[in-house]
């Protein structure tokens, strides 16, 4: 939920490609399995293709997939630039991507964590402003992220 506005946010995970963010409004119809930017694990299409009359695009879509998991707004107050983000986990893509909003859209993607070769299971900003990202490698564990030098 976004805390400025009080918005239902979601992240799905497609199958090859076709991850996608989502706004998801009553009445709206997001069209899986009618369209996707993904494909089947075969290699095959999804349905009729990408776009179809009626149907709703997602707010942005990863090709390809990163397997999106944990989902959440940056809130706190020690990235003062990240204030109002959405922080995605990638456990294929092995990331925390960090997408910065304007007025419901994307505009910017970072990846963050891409070096360390972790799958991201869950992403949550903490009462101290910190990112906490839990990952399932080994035996799992759970890094705290703040700026350099605090």
């Amino acid at each position: 939920i976004d805390p400025a506005t009080g918005k239902l946010w979601t992240v799905e995970h497609g199958a090859r490609g076709g991850d996608e963010l989502n706004q998801p409004q009553a009445g709206k119809n997001y069209g899986w399995p009618v369209i996707s930017y993904g494909r089947n694990y075969s290699g095959t299409r999804i349905g009729v293709g990408t776009a179809k009359d009626g149907m709703e695009q997602p707010v942005y879509y990863w090709d390809p997939s990163i397997a999106t998991s944990g989902l959440t707004f940056y809130s706190g107050d020690l990235f003062k630039a990240w204030k109002g983000n959405l922080l995605v986990g990638g456990l294929s893509g092995a990331r925390l991507s960090r997408l910065v909003l304007m007025d419901g859209e994307v505009v910017a993607e970072e990846v963050l964590l891409g070096d360390r070769g972790d799958r991201v299971r869950d992403v949550r900003v903490g009462p101290d402003g910190a990112v906490y990202v839990l990952v399932d490698e080994g035996d799992g564990k759970i890094l705290r992220l703040t700026p350099a030098g605090s």
